[in-house]
C-alpha cells in the first residue's frame, strides 16, 4: 500500500495530471481509499499495543474497572477487526462500485408481492446503517399490498461488493397476515445485484436497437405522481432486456440513467457468455420455488433465518428485517473465499 500510495501521489504531483479530469478524479478516489485503508491498519495495531499494556498492567495489579474497560476494547477491536477483514474481502474487479439491485417476487400474488416490500425495507435499512444512498429507480405496486417490482441504485464505496451475495431467490415462512384461516404460507422473491459501470467499460449499444417509452412516474406507493411523462423504458430488442427509470425529474436524467441500468445488464450477459456458465456476475438462474432459494427466512413455528451457502444462521429474524445483513455478508465472503481457495 505505501509504494501504491507514493505512486499515485507522484502521478498527483505531474503538471499535466489534470489535463483528464475524469481520470484524475478517478486516481484521487483510488488514492484515498488506499490512506483510508492504510490509516486504519495502523490504527488497529496502535489499538492492540494499548490493550497489550492494559492486559500487563491488569495481571500485575487486578482493578475491576480497568477490567472492564479492557473487556470493552477488545470488544471494539474485534468489530473494527472484523470490518477491515471485510475491506480486504472486498477485492473483486467491480466490489467497489456502485450497485444496481432489483427485486422481483415470484408467484403468488399479494403474499409473494408483500415479501418483495418487507426485502427492499430490508435493504433500505441495512443501506442507512451502513452510509449508503439509496434511489428507487424504477417501481411497480403490487395490485393490493407491496410490490410487482424495483429497481434501487445503491451508491457508496464498495456497495456492490457487499451486496453481490445477496443476488438469489429469497424464501419466507410465515403466518399470512392476509389469511383469514391463519395458515402458514411460503413466498418467494428473486434479488438481482448488478456493478454500476463507468465509461471505461465499452458496451456496443446501436441506437436502432433500443426501443423507448415514455410514461408517467410515481413514486412508492404512487407518492409523487408526475404529471409530465418524464419516466422511461427501454426495450433493448436484440435480447428483450427491459430496463426503466422513474427517479429523476427530466426525461432525459431518466434516460441517462436507464442507459446505465442497460449497459450493466448487457455487460453482465456478455461475461454470462464469456464464462459459459450464469455464475460469472449475476450468479446461476434459478427458478424462483421451493429448493432454489440462498437464504430461508422463517417466522413460524420458530423464528430463524439462514443462509444456504455459508450456512450462516440467526434467531434474531427482526434484526435481520430491519438491516442487520452484515454478519450475513462476512459469512458469505468468507465462504467465497473458502471455496475459490480450498487448501
Amino acid at each position: 500500500m505505501n509504494e501504491r500510495i507514493s505512486e499515485n501521489e507522484g502521478r498527483m504531483a505531474e503538471p499535466d495530471f489534470w489535463n483528464d479530469r475524469e481520470s484524475a478524479q478517478k486516481v484521487i478516489d483510488a488514492n484515498n481509499i488506499l490512506k483510508t485503508k492504510h490509516d486504519n491498519f495502523y490504527a488497529l495495531s496502535d489499538q492492540l499495543d494499548d490493550l497489550d499494556v492494559s492486559l500487563e498492567l491488569l495481571q500485575e495489579e487486578p482493578d475491576d474497572d480497568m477490567q472492564q474497560e479492557l473487556e470493552s476494547g477488545i470488544h471494539d477491536l474485534e468489530e473494527k477487526m472484523n470490518s477491515y477483514e471485510m475491506a480486504l474481502l472486498l477485492n473483486g474487479q467491480y466490489d467497489a462500485n456502485n450497485a444496481i439491485l432489483e427485486i422481483h417476487p415470484g408467484a403468488g400474488g399479494t403474499e409473494a408481492q408483500d415479501w418483495g416490500a418487507m426485502l427492499l425495507r430490508m435493504y433500505q435499512r441495512w443501506a442507512d446503517q451502513n452510509g449508503f444512498s439509496v434511489e428507487v429507480a424504477d417501481y411497480l405496486a403490487g395490485d393490493e399490498a407491496g410490490l410487482k417490482s424495483v429497481t434501487l441504485l445503491i451508491n457508496g464505496n464498495n456497495a456492490y461488493g457487499m451486496l453481490r451475495g445477496e443476488k438469489g431467490v429469497h424464501r419466507l415462512v410465515r403466518i399470512s397476515p392476509f389469511d383469514s384461516a391463519g395458515r402458514r404460507h411460503t413466498s418467494f422473491a428473486s434479488v438481482d445485484v448488478m456493478p454500476e459501470l463507468d465509461n471505461s467499460i465499452e458496451i456496443d449499444i446501436r441506437p436502432e436497437d433500443i426501443k423507448m417509452e415514455v410514461f408517467r412516474s410515481s413514486g412508492a406507493g404512487g407518492q409523487h405522481i408526475n404529471k409530465t411523462s418524464s419516466a422511461v423504458r427501454l426495450i433493448h430488442i436484440p435480447t428483450g432486456i427491459v430496463v426503466s427509470s422513474q427517479a429523476q425529474r427530466s426525461q432525459f436524467q431518466n434516460k441517462d440513467t436507464a442507459m446505465g441500468m442497460l449497459k450493466a445488464k448487457l455487460y453482465q450477459r456478455e461475461q454470462e457468455i464469456k464464462a459459459k456458465e450464469a455464475a460469472a456476475i449475476k450468479g446461476t438462474q434459478m427458478e424462483v420455488a421451493f429448493g432454489s432459494q440462498i437464504r430461508s427466512y422463517v417466522f413460524h413455528p420458530y423464528t430463524m433465518v439462514k443462509d444456504h451457502r455459508s450456512n450462516y444462521e440467526t434467531g434474531n429474524g427482526q434484526a435481520v428485517m430491519d438491516g442487520d445483513l452484515n454478519p450475513f455478508i462476512y459469512a458469505y465472503l468468507q465462504w467465497q473465499l473458502s471455496t475459490e481457495n480450498p487448501d
